[in-house]
């Protein structure tokens, strides 16, 4: 089994963090806002399944909207 390499983690988390750290946190709250909206119209319109596959991503958003602001107030490492 290989192992990862940590110095390779860290630069990649970087990038990432830079370029979320470019979006305000209130978008990830209005994605998990939309999610719920749109959850609860196809709820209304009948697709039981469908509803329930776009509410669980509501909680995502959420924890992406976290995870954004501690980094913006927080840093890396």
């Amino acid at each position: 089994m290989s192992e990862l390499n940590p110095q390779a983690e860290g630069e990649t988390t970087k990038k990432i963090e830079s370029q979320t750290a470019k979006l305000p946190s209130t978008v990830f709250l209005t994605a998990s806002l939309a999610a719920m909206a749109v959850s609860l119209g196809l709820r209304c319109a009948g697709k039981k399944h469908a509803s329930l596959f776009v509410g669980q991503w509501a909680a995502p958003f959420l924890l992406l909207g976290i995870y954004n602001k501690i980094v913006k107030t927080e840093g890396h490492d």
